[in-house]
């Protein structure tokens, strides 16, 4: 790729006169905008002929990197494979020229697909029922704290305001809590990672509404004492909450319905093979237990007989006016009935498998702070030779010149060098390998060569970034760009 020139900016290709466009002939006629319209400088667009915006754009789209191009083991978010079955499925003219606003008799397929999806979900997790109408994890997890707040509101149980929060959990769980208006609780973990059964005692009372818990946890740990965690929490009147990021593992092992939890959220993106990045379309549907089900927001898709329905009676929850990301939904729902239920029970632990054997090829030069059976991911202290002064940060950047996608990099904050690594189900023991000598390899550089580690990377078409100056003076726009270099220059 020719990144020298057609790496630069759009404007700086830019030159007064060319053009990349010719507009149709006008067969409408001219009308007078109103002043009040009008621009009152023209716009400052770039001016570059057609050969060299689709030059620009393909050379930079040849930098984006994905699970199409390679190896992409980034911790705890379940970078899978997208089957592209599940992309002709959604792009099917019956499904793709839907309109959210069209008479549900129109659209009897449609809903027939979204309702037996809401029951594939049930049958997955053993929860009662679903709502697929969250447009994201996040969103999902949201609504599923809307929901507990709501039952306890119900209930006229008013002073339930707070919730309980594992130290290892993803950020995202403080962050719905409080956006729901609910009050954060930590939880501390033991020295094996898992929940402290005994500090968790300390916490519940009746302010309580709920406990959230990813299972396996952030350190691709499963939590044993879920059972007991369950019966506490329940005996002191507050609800448990299944953080679904990493479902992944679970699938074919365990249903959070039958360990206890009420309340769920499940990110399509990560389980069940959706596409992931880019802000989105995401999915987050959210799975309540019995008992739950009048404080799921409509809309929803009921079944009549053998009509199927919407239901847009008012639940006290309104988390939009539609279905969600509906061609999201078809792709999950396909990847569902592609692999059956004769091979979906087959994810979890195949991606257990891949993540152990990853961790005990490695643990010889990465520091393994929690030993033991992992699930779908585990986590490294950075390299178990410190004296080199390479840090994880170094790791992941000299990975990138591998053509490796780097894990996930300090996080969970419980390791100071910490680096989270998931291969997911998909990837071949050819990949893992691979992936397996090249960690070696830089493990041997950091002892050798550290400086090559440090300056890392080489040979991406951006080198390293000075982290502080970025945080600090952050260059946002060609503009700023221009003004810098001539005040610098």
């Amino acid at each position: 790729m020719n990144n020298k020139l057609y790496g630069n900016l759009i404007f700086e290709l830019s030159h007064e006169g060319r053009k990349g466009y010719s507009l149709p002939k006008n067969t409408f006629g001219n009308y007078e905008l109103p002043l009040c319209a009008r621009r009152k400088t023209d716009a400052e667009l770039p001016q570059c002929d057609e050969l060299t915006v689709v030059r620009h754009y393909t050379n930079h789209s040849e930098n984006n990197f994905g699970v199409n191009n390679g190896f992409y083991p980034l911790g705890s978010c379940t970078m899978k494979y997208n089957p592209i079955v599940n992309e002709e499925t959604a792009a099917m003219p019956g499904f793709a020229a839907l309109h959210p606003l069209q008479p549900a008799e129109t659209c009897q397929g449609a809903l027939e697909a979204y309702y037996n999806m809401q029951k594939a979900l049930s049958d997955i997790t053993g929860l009662s029922e679903f709502t697929l109408n969250p447009f994201a994890g996040a969103h999902g997890e949201l609504t599923g704290l809307m929901i507990i707040r709501a039952y306890h509101q119900h209930n006229e149980d008013h002073k339930r305001t707070k919730v309980l929060v594992p130290d290892s959990a993803h950020g995202t769980n403080p962050a719905s809590a409080a956006v729901c208006g609910l009050e954060v609780v930590e939880v501390k973990s033991t020295p094996d990672g898992l929940v402290d059964v005994d500090d968790l005692k300390t916490h519940l009372d009746d302010t309580i509404a709920a406990m959230m818990m990813t299972n396996p946890n952030t350190l691709g740990l499963f939590e044993s004492d879920i059972p007991e965690i369950a019966r506490l929490v329940h005996e002191c009147g507050a609800l448990m909450y299944y953080d679904g990021a990493n479902l992944n593992p679970m699938l074919g092992a365990c249903r959070p319905g039958e360990m206890g939890f009420d309340v769920m959220h499940i990110n399509l993106h990560k389980t069940f093979s959706t596409p992931h990045g880019g802000g989105g379309p995401g999915s987050g549907p959210v799975g309540v237990g019995k008992g739950l089900e009048q404080f799921l927001p409509r809309p929803r898709v009921v079944k009549d007989g053998s009509e199927y329905k919407m239901d847009t009676e008012y639940a006290g929850i309104s988390v939009g006016e539609f279905l969600g990301n509906f061609a999201t939904m078809l792709r999950a729902y396909t990847y569902i009935l592609s692999l059956g239920k004769e091979n979906l029970p087959m994810v979890g632990p195949l991606a257990t498998l891949n993540a152990n054997y990853i961790k005990e090829s490695l643990k010889d030069a990465y520091e393994l702070p929690i030993t033991g059976v992992c699930k779908h991911e585990f986590v490294f202290n950075g390299l178990k030779d410190k004296s080199t002064g390479v840090t994880t940060m170094d790791v992941a950047k000299r990975l990138l010149d591998y053509g490796y996608h780097a894990p996930t990099i300090y996080f969970p904050l419980l390791f100071h060098e910490a680096m989270m690594i998931e291969p997911t189900e998909n990837e071949s023991i050819d990949t893992l390998d691979c992936f397996i000598d090249v960690m070696h390899r830089i493990a041997r550089e950091a002892a050798e060569t550290p400086d090559i580690v440090k300056t890392a990377p080489h040979n991406t078409p951006i080198g390293r970034v000075d982290d502080v100056l970025a945080a600090k003076h952050p260059i946002l726009t060609y503009k700023q760009m221009i003004s810098d270099t001539q005040d610098n220059g």
